[in-house]
């Protein structure tokens, strides 16, 4: 078991804290923004146990947040498959090479600045609620496997009608569901241990943090102005994954 580097927890803890303000004020993503700073503090294999553990650790205030603005309907679609994705994702950890899934997601969340017009556009597809089936189990699978793909279901819930709170709630309903599944199967197969426990709180506490200064921000924000700021923070995420992985 290696040491804990304190260095890198009470970073871990300001990291979180920053990246989840955004998090919240742009519709999620902020894990996804770590990524590949986390890729460069302790390592690609460490990264998605860690990222998930603390990403999990912060969901029980946002839930308790914006609980009142889930929609449920669509946690019924989408957190079954999510949860079976979480174990096979966790059993496919050690065979897959996440460095090309980061890329084939960046060029994806890249291309929703043209999906939207820059903003211009409301919705740039018809989304139906059974679309969440096959999204939770791929989104889960790939998710656990990279450690964070938030942003990746936003065209979706913005194409659905969710806006603002009514976004943020649902999908972190749908992602402490499938956070639970995720951290069993890290378990199970080994993928938590040691200095990766500390991390992953440090990280949590500071997305905890995080979480409350958004909402505050988020309240006083257009709609308008928060669906630029998804589109913004999906194509920055993409680029960082790429940038990273190249």
């Amino acid at each position: 078991m290696e040491s804990i580097d304190f260095g890198i927890t009470i970073l871990l803890f300001v990291l979180g804290a920053l990246a989840f303000i955004v998090s919240t004020i742009s519709g999620g993503g902020g894990a996804l923004i770590m990524v590949p700073v986390l890729n460069w503090l302790i390592g690609v294999s460490k990264t998605a146990p860690v990222l998930n553990l603390g990403t999990f650790l912060g969901r029980p205030a946002r839930l308790i947040i914006f609980w009142k603005h889930i929609d449920w309907k669509v946690c019924l679609w989408y957190a079954p498959a999510a949860i079976a994705g979480a174990w096979i994702g966790g059993w496919l950890f050690e065979s897959i090479r996440a460095e090309w899934l980061q890329i084939f997601v960046g060029l994806f969340l890249i291309s929703t600045v043209f999906q939207y017009r820059f903003g211009k556009k409301e919705r740039s597809f018809e989304m139906k609620l059974w679309y969440f089936i096959p999204l939770g189990l791929l989104v889960s699978v790939l998710g656990t496997i990279v450690g964070a793909l938030g942003p990746v279901l936003n065209p979706f819930y913005l194409n659905l009608g969710l806006d603002k709170e009514d976004m943020i709630a649902t999908k972190t309903a749908n992602s402490f569901l499938m956070g639970l599944s995720q951290l069993g199967s890290y378990a199970f197969f080994g993928l938590l241990h040691g200095e990766l426990w500390a991390y992953g709180l440090a990280l949590g506490l500071g997305a905890t943090a995080g979480n409350i200064i958004g909402k505050k921000m988020l309240s006083q924000m257009s709609s308008k102005t928060f669906r630029r700021l998804v589109i913004a923070l999906m194509v920055i995420s993409g680029i960082l994954l790429i940038w990273k992985q190249l």
